[in-house]
């Protein structure tokens, strides 16, 4: 019962996509990301204080790194959610394990020398076609960049994903963790803003709404419960079954989706869709079950012990 924190994690995770969506009509990229990191710091905070813990921390290159890495990615899965279908943006980011898969194949074939797991290649094969799939109603659509886009934002969380480990690995627990990215969050935002200001300088765009003021603290609370819950789900579940419910993130996107934003899908983004999500978690099972459990995952954030 306890692995059932994660689908509270993934519909939470659903509903903060929809909120971006929403809320990029009024706001940009840069100000959804720094009042993400607003929110996430006065939460995290109040937790770490709470628990007794400390900011002080040994390891500041780490987080930097770890940061720059997250935060890039979170920008442009954000952009694209505000182009894409809910489902399409949502399901592109759900590729991250995939190219963690990837990569531990490719080292995997280099230290054994040639040794290649065939289940895991066919994970990713079928990965592959459900992403062209994608991709082909998105071309015809001309929204071909963002969802390339999207689909470089899972590379990124995937690099993000595993320095998030090596930091756990290290003794970082994983509320400081995600408190320095979303700090890092805040920092990305402000200076994205200047920087995408042009000739007028800056632009600001003020809350001028109880709804704009509710969607972007939405976002923030949704986006720390969403991880709160997913840390709870890997500490006191089945690692197997908690890391496979996170593709429930999938159904509950394409679900907001479709009733929130009236998106209609042709076979080819379904079935796209549906590869895509058999496919992650073929490839999740694996990497469990390829990894050295206990530390790691009482230590990481939760979803990098797929790692």
């Amino acid at each position: 019962m306890q692995s059932l924190w994660m689908l509270f994690a993934s519909f939470m995770f659903a509903v903060m996509g929809v909120c971006v969506k929403l809320a990029s009509a009024e706001f940009s990229t840069s100000e959804l990301v720094m009042y993400r990191g607003v929110v996430g710091i006065i939460v995290l905070a109040s937790m770490i204080k709470l628990q007794g813990g400390t900011f002080r921390t040994s390891m500041p290159g780490a987080h930097l790194w770890r940061g720059v890495i997250g935060v890039i990615s979170l920008w442009l899965w954000y952009y694209s959610i505000g182009e894409l279908p809910l489902a399409t943006a949502m399901t592109l980011n759900y590729l991250s394990p995939i190219w963690i898969a990837v990569w531990l194949f490719a080292m995997g074939w280099w230290h054994a020398r040639g040794d290649v797991k065939w289940p895991l290649m066919v994970a990713v094969a079928a990965s592959f076609v459900g992403v062209t799939l994608l991709l082909r109603p998105a071309f015809h659509a001309n929204q071909l960049t963002p969802a390339l886009i999207a689909l470089g934002s899972s590379m990124l969380t995937a690099m993000a994903y595993m320095q998030v480990r090596k930091l756990g690995l290290a003794g970082e627990p994983e509320n400081r963790v995600v408190f320095y990215f979303t700090v890092m969050n805040l920092v990305a935002g402000i200076a994205g803003v200047y920087l995408t200001g042009g000739a007028d300088g800056p632009q600001w765009h003020p809350v001028t709404s109880v709804r704009s003021g509710l969607l972007l603290l939405a976002i923030g609370v949704c986006a720390t419960s969403a991880q709160v819950a997913m840390t709870r789900a890997y500490r006191l579940g089945n690692t197997l079954v908690v890391a496979n419910l996170q593709y429930t993130g999938i159904v509950f996107s394409s679900i907001w989706g479709v009733l929130v934003f009236g998106d209609v899908f042709d076979w080819h983004s379904w079935a796209g869709i549906g590869i895509i999500l058999l496919s992650g978690m073929a490839a999740t099972f694996y990497n469990t079950r390829s990894t050295d459990k206990g530390k790691a995952i009482s230590k990481t954030d939760p979803i990098a012990s797929e790692v």
